[in-house]
């Protein structure tokens, strides 16, 4: 168990520089937002022209739908489609927030451990590692081979997926704690399950929602990618037979599905991190 009793010394700019340090890297807890009307009525303005734009281009190049669709047959596809599709989205986002569940509470678990265990770091680390460099999607059908056509290999993937990135971030996290602070703490009698509690998890809290938006973006690529190679359900699903049946309106409608739910996925974390993280910013 890591000791850090010994009260270091700080100047000012250190302690400026120093302390928590992670507000570069948490865009959530310091993110630019939407400050006024002004700046909503700008991107709708932009979204406006750049899809205005595609439309008028199309048209005039006469581009061909299975190469190129328009905006406005996307659209019609979304609508007329969408009953159709929505129980696919149940599909995936099941498999999204089952896989994300596991690997999320796992993750932050190793996460904690490894970082008052040193040499349980030694231990750990390697295997996720192992987790983080490989695809996910490589391992999709072994786990079918094993678990079927069902939930449970997708589910496994995606906390595969998951897992590894909420881990590191959080674990970046607990590390990036003033000493300090820690060696006050110690100071007055306090253990170290306490200085974890009141000390190092309320700090780590940027970081640790950091993680908990990449893990889940990456949960949702990795469930998208198991649904495409083998299963009769899910937008993935969707995906691969709407391009193999070239019909290609209904295919960008599901892509456009899956772009706002990962803009849906950011804006959630960066709520979170906005109410219960804004002292970092």
């Amino acid at each position: 168990m890591e000791s850090t009793d010994a009260i270091p010394q700080f100047s000012k700019s250190e302690s400026k520089a120093g302390g928590v340090g992670v507000s570069n890297m948490s865009a959530l807890a310091a993110g630019p937002g939407i400050q006024s009307v002004r700046d909503v009525a700008i991107i709708v303005m932009v979204a406006v022209i750049v899809i205005g734009g595609l439309e008028l281009v199309l048209n005039i190049f006469a581009v061909p739908q299975y190469v190129m669709p328009k905006p406005s047959e996307i659209a019609v596809a979304l609508v007329t489609d969408f009953w159709f599709i929505l129980p696919h989205l149940g599909h995936t986002l099941v498999e999204l927030f089952s896989g994300f569940g596991i690997g999320a509470l796992v993750g932050l678990i190793l996460a904690a451990v490894i970082t008052q265990f040193p040499f349980a770091e030694k231990i750990i680390t390697p295997y996720i590692l192992l987790l983080v460099t490989t695809p996910m999607l490589a391992l999709v059908p072994l786990l079918i081979l094993r678990f079927g056509f069902g939930y449970t290999p997708r589910i496994i993937a995606v906390a595969l997926a998951a897992g590894p990135m909420v881990m590191i971030n959080a674990a970046t996290g607990f590390r990036r704690v003033d000493r300090g602070k820690i060696a006050l703490a110690r100071s007055y009698g306090a253990s170290t399950l306490q200085i974890f509690w009141k000390i190092r998890a309320p700090m780590a809290l940027p970081m640790i929602f950091v993680g908990l938006m990449v893990g889940s973006i990456f949960g949702l690529l990795t469930a998208v990618g198991a649904e495409m190679v083998g299963g009769g359900f899910g937008l993935g699903n969707r995906l691969t037979s709407y391009s193999s049946m070239i019909q290609m309106p209904q295919f960008f409608a599901v892509v456009l599905i899956l772009s706002i739910l990962g803009i849906l996925i950011y804006v959630l974390f960066f709520l979170l991190g906005k109410k219960f993280a804004s002292w970092e910013a």
